[in-house]
């Protein structure tokens, strides 16, 4: 994990084998710092393949998408986009009231995702295989991806986070999606949480009684 700088989200780098999974990217203006830092701890040695997987539509997550994927491919890694359905949608025809790039003075230029998943869809990397969760409510493409194993961990995006859950004011928010998706992840057995925004969520449980309050 690393703690987003500035006006980025969190982003995070999973491993399995010679394929990683990059969970957002930040707006981009941090993008060189985070690959040198991953480059200069040996994390990308050997890297053959990556996958950038958007939480959401919101340029916080994805404006760093295509810096991104320009240094990798200049490790000769190969880099594929995913996304849940919806958020593609968005990302592909650029619509900026939506990924909301004109707030942070930018302009998100629209890419092809290759990776369209739906609810319930799993996205492999290496040996490991995710479960994405259509989670809308922050967005109407908002989706987690959940990791069962030894450890069970949980991508949230700004579905939830440590201590509170993601607005709903903003284009297709909407507060009862919201709350339904609240639900459908208290069901799930969480070790951690990791989140768009902030610090990892240490006890799933409580902290989803905790956020019930807000919606």
């Amino acid at each position: 994990m690393l703690k987003g700088l500035n006006w980025d989200s969190n982003v995070y780098l999973f491993r399995s084998g010679k394929e990683a999974l990059i969970i957002d990217t930040g707006t981009g203006e941090n993008a060189e710092r985070y690959f040198s830092l991953w480059l200069g701890e040996g994390y990308l040695d050997g890297l053959k393949k990556v996958v950038i997987f958007n939480t959401h539509e919101h340029f916080d997550h994805v404006g760093g998408n295509l810096a991104m994927k320009e240094l990798f491919e200049r490790l000769g890694v190969e880099v594929l986009f995913a996304s849940h359905r919806k958020t593609a949608e968005v990302l592909e025809r650029a619509d900026g009231r939506i990924i909301l790039d004109y707030a942070y003075g930018k302009r998100f230029p629209g890419h092809n995702v290759d990776i369209k998943l739906d609810d319930g869809d799993y996205l492999r990397v290496g040996r490991r295989k995710l479960l994405l969760l259509h989670t809308p409510g922050h967005t109407a493409g908002s989706s987690c991806l959940y990791l069962d194993g030894e450890v069970k961990l949980i991508f949230t995006g700004d579905t939830i986070f440590n201590g509170t859950v993601g607005r709903t004011d903003l284009p297709t928010g909407n507060r009862e999606e919201l709350r339904n998706s609240i639900e459908k992840l208290a069901e799930l057995d969480v070790d951690f949480g990791l989140p768009g925004h902030g610090w990892l969520i240490k006890d799933w449980r409580g902290n989803i009684k905790a956020v019930r309050r807000f919606l």
